[in-house]
């Protein structure tokens, strides 16, 4: 699968080790920066970039990483046809994409460990989602008010 994945300095590590995971697992990644460390950098502009990868790569999915997930989920989330989820625990990770067909994951780097936060990429990547369930309806709802 190819995941596009963006982080602002809180996330710089987090990022790079879930890069490394990834594509020692198979996948394909898009790194949509940050490419050094600066604590001064902003969110805002590679969560769109990796949002617009996204969109623009049917199948893919994303990853946008901060220090607590919240910025950069909304960030993402000013993207037309993203659906990026602020995903804290394993169940959530699941729902995100069964229930909400969400096709990027927030993490907050500062708030989980880099095992715990593997975890979440790994169910958010390994879950489906059934374009027939209930919830067809209201992924319906909502992108027909974006447009």
């Amino acid at each position: 699968m190819r995941v596009h994945i963006a982080a602002d300095h809180a996330g710089f590590e987090l990022k790079a080790h879930l890069i490394e995971h990834l594509r020692a697992n198979g996948h394909e990644v898009i790194d949509h920066g940050y490419e050094t460390y600066d604590k001064m950098d902003a969110y805002p502009p590679v969560c769109f970039a990796a949002g617009e990868g996204v969109v623009s790569d049917p199948g893919s999915l994303g990853i946008v990483i901060g220090g607590s997930g919240n910025g950069e989920q909304m960030a993402a989330n000013k993207v037309v046809g993203v659906r990026a989820a602020l995903v804290w625990n394993e169940e959530i990770a699941a729902l995100a994409r069964e229930h909400n067909n969400a096709n990027v994951i927030s993490l907050g780097a500062r708030q989980h460990s880099v095992d715990e936060a593997t975890r979440f990429v790994d169910i958010f990547l390994a879950t489906g989602f059934d374009p027939h369930s209930r919830h067809q309806s209201r992924i319906d709802m909502m992108s027909d008010y974006e447009k």
